[in-house]
């Protein structure tokens, strides 16, 4: 066999990087013998992967189609390494060491995941994990690109290289300071479409699953936000509600800490209940060692 796994490497490094100079440096090559490895690639398959841009280079319909393969590839490669790697022994049960690595929406990360790690932590004590925390968008590419076993998100996933399982349901809930003028001190009064329709909302950024499932939960009845306040993460929206600057939709394990606190109340509102499901994601060529499938099983029996 003369394809190689370190001619598929050099392949994703450029592909990622859009130049044999930058390349070079994430392989360790210098740019000339990263150009030459991509050529010898390049004549072993008789076509050509990338268009050539100005300095940039581009994948082209063939480069396209390689990189899942050579992702794909390259990630059971590391998986062997892996499980092999530790005493040189395969992965038997729980009791020799394995590493996951998992990524996840900020609300799944921050406020549901450390109790899941904690209890397959438990019963796999060797399993060792590493959590990569971005909004559903930034989640769902690591997951695209290989660059962890599996995701959990919240907001619906648009990369067709993925698989795609429900998960969870979760509660939605409109929060705001007790001191706020929509609740006057009176939380069982129920707030009409009229004042919520007036108030400054605070929302997460574009491409948070959050953001879409607010919009889609709430833009229906109330058509558009009147001069929005966009904040970064979950916990910025938190804080800036218990202070009065707005009103925010979020989800009710990210909140219940500070309405226990009485730092936030739920605004009894006309609206229907709020839902929206997370996702767990992973890639549809990903090979699933036992260590990761123990893992989504148990995920999928929370």
């Amino acid at each position: 066999m003369r394809l190689t796994l370190r001619q598929l490497h050099i392949f994703t490094a450029v592909a990622d990087a859009g130049s044999t100079t930058a390349a070079g440096l994430h392989v360790a090559l210098s740019q000339s013998a990263t150009s030459g490895a991509l050529n010898q690639l390049e004549s072993l398959l008789g076509a050509r992967l990338f268009d050539r841009v100005g300095k940039r280079l581009v994948l082209n319909d063939t480069g396209r189609a390689l990189l899942p393969l050579a992702r794909a590839l390259l990630d059971g490669a590391q998986g062997i390494e892996s499980q092999f790697g530790i005493g040189g022994l395969a992965e038997r049960g729980a009791g020799v060491a394995t590493q996951l690595r998992v990524g996840a929406s900020t609300t799944i990360g921050n406020y549901l995941l450390p109790a899941l790690l904690a209890s397959h932590l438990r019963a796999s004590p060797a399993t060792s994990i590493d959590v990569t925390i971005g909004n559903t968008s930034e989640v769902a590419a690591a997951v695209a690109r290989l660059e962890v076993d599996m995701g959990l998100i919240e907001g619906p996933c648009h990369e067709p290289e993925l698989q795609v399982r429900p998960w969870l349901e979760d509660e939605l809930v409109i929060v705001c300071a007790p001191s706020h003028d929509l609740v006057c001190g009176d939380l069982t009064a129920r707030v009409g479409l009229k004042s919520l329709r007036q108030q400054r909302w605070l929302l997460r950024e574009p491409g948070s699953g959050t953001r879409e499932a607010v919009e889609n939960a709430l833009l229906p009845h109330l058509h558009q936000w009147i001069h929005p306040m966009q904040l970064g993460s979950t916990e910025a929206i938190k804080q800036a509600a218990a202070e009065a600057l707005g009103l925010a939709c979020l989800s009710l394990c990210a909140v219940q800490d500070l309405v226990t606190l009485q730092r936030l109340v739920v605004v009894n509102s006309t609206l229907p209940r709020l839902t929206r499901r997370f996702y767990l994601i992973h890639h549809r060529q990903k090979q699933f060692s036992a260590s990761l499938q123990r893992f989504v099983l148990h995920c999928e029996a929370a």
